[in-house]
């Protein structure tokens, strides 16, 4: 297993960053979420790079192990699925995480901001989950680059 350690440890850092705050914004309750738009920008932006944290170590590790190439963003869990660096029912909760990034960069004024609050009360643990298998798989190649 081929990996840049450093940059793998960075991309972890900023979705754990992001998960943070989501798990803070997560414990408001949510008729004051939906009532503060800083909340809900916060939220959107918190996930956005949370879930391109997971895209991008994904791909790193996807290209430097000369895995097959993703046709989109969601399928590069799915790669990982077919190469056993992760569950299928993780991979499939990851590639509907996926599209929802695409639908919050490219459809945002149609993401009902209900649906955001549900996504920090119930999908984090997608997200936390697919970086305690990844730092699994780092101490398992630890010799590695």
């Amino acid at each position: 297993m081929d990996y840049d350690k450093e940059k793998i440890m960075k991309l972890m850092l900023e979705a754990e960053k992001s998960i943070q705050t989501l798990r803070e914004l997560s414990n408001i309750p949510e008729e004051d979420f939906m009532k503060n738009k800083h909340y809900i920008s916060s939220a959107k932006y918190n996930l956005l790079v949370a879930i391109e944290a997971c895209i991008d170590i994904s791909y790193h590790i996807i290209s430097k192990n000369r895995m097959r190439l993703p046709q989109d963003y969601a399928d590069s869990f799915r790669v990982l699925v077919e190469n056993n660096l992760i569950e299928e029912d993780l991979g499939k909760r990851l590639m509907l995480m996926a599209r929802f990034r695409n639908r919050l960069v490219h459809i945002y004024w149609d993401v009902d901001d209900k649906m955001i609050y549900h996504y920090i009360k119930e999908n984090i643990i997608d997200i936390e989950e697919f970086l305690k298998r990844i730092r699994e798989i780092l101490l398992d190649y630890r010799g590695d680059k």
